[in-house]
């Protein structure tokens, strides 16, 4: 099946023609990018061996499915015409949230189209397969919802704050000062402490869809490249019985979320498609649950092609099965 990567020379568009490379059913058509069209992608960027050339948004190839790996308010530009072609995985906000709650938390009019399907596949795999377009999730909002909707969904969570810390390329490949190395060796910098555009997309999955002062998040940068850490307090109202047991319930039947005797390390899924949960200590009417998630994979790229698998009728880990780094 023939796809296409639009926008493919940022952090998240390069990881996602690292997986299409060694994709078996995915035939990887084409890679946009204005500024590098005609330059050999795997001269750019010589960790890929994909044999392809950027080319200009304006030459893109027919393909069964786009990523569109664009800036936020960008995609929405070009999502519209590009579901006339074929299918879509739009890996920014764009179509994350309904139009009213996009454009309350960025301030930007929203009048394209918003059947979109929230694209974090172990809650939403049934609607995936059959979409036209898969809004896929923030990375921030990944690792908090897998850390917490098990309990959630028993009903005993009275007030949720998620704690969570990530490497810096979840700011994106464009150059500014707050991600020069001076900036960020040796540190840790919050940030958005109480209005993180992913805090709407954590109410939508936990809380119904509406604002919610039950539910709290706060994002750190540490002086590292790739990797969330996202500990999830869980003041409880009831009693949620076993909590690992309750876990292993919940992602019995998924495949890329493990659940794990440790608490989980950012190092040991990096540069994989899966998502560790763990921690599962108690205290005081407190559930402290742990999860850990390379952002540019189970956060970003990777959730992008375990979606186009549903959508294409493939096992949904078919080009994603590599574990994560074991150092």
């Amino acid at each position: 099946m023939r796809v296409a990567v639009v926008g493919g020379s940022g952090f998240t568009g390069l990881e996602l023609l690292r997986i299409l490379s060694t994709h078996p059913e995915f035939e990887t058509a084409a890679a946009t990018s204005r500024s590098l069209a005609g330059e050999p992608v795997d001269e750019r960027f010589p960790g890929l061996d994909t044999g392809l050339t950027f080319v200009d948004p304006a030459d893109l190839p027919d393909a069964a499915v786009y990523f569109t790996a664009l800036p936020h308010t960008a995609s929405m530009r070009h999502v519209p015409g590009l579901l006339k072609r074929g299918r879509v995985v739009d890996l920014s906000a764009d179509y994350r949230l309904p139009a009213e709650t996009y454009e309350r938390w960025y301030g930007v009019e929203h009048e394209a189209p918003r059947d979109a399907v929230y694209g974090l596949t172990e809650l939403h795999r049934d609607e995936i397969a059959g979409a036209d377009l898969v809004a896929n999730p923030g990375c921030y909002s990944t690792g908090a919802i897998l850390a917490a909707k098990p309990l959630f969904e028993e009903g005993v969570v009275e007030r949720a704050v998620f704690d969570s810390k990530s490497g810096i390329s979840g700011a994106g490949a464009s150059p500014s000062s707050v991600k020069m190395y001076s900036s960020v060796a040796e540190n840790v910098r919050p940030y958005s402490l109480t209005d993180h555009r992913h805090l709407a997309e954590i109410w939508q999955e936990l809380g119904g869809g509406e604002p919610s002062s039950r539910i709290h998040f706060t994002p750190h940068v540490v002086p590292s490249l790739r990797g969330i850490e996202t500990t999830a307090h869980l003041f409880l109202d009831g009693d949620p019985g076993d909590l690992r047991g309750t876990y292993e319930d919940f992602y019995g039947d998924d495949h890329f979320v493990r659940v794990v005797d440790t608490v989980p390390e950012p190092r040991y899924v990096r540069g994989s498609n899966f998502a560790h949960v763990g921690g599962f200590e108690r205290s005081g009417g407190r559930a402290v649950v742990v999860s850990a998630i390379d952002n540019l994979v189970k956060g970003a790229s990777g959730a992008a092609v375990q979606n186009a698998n549903l959508m294409a009728g493939l096992p949904e880990w078919t080009g994603l099965e590599a574990p994560g780094s074991v150092v």
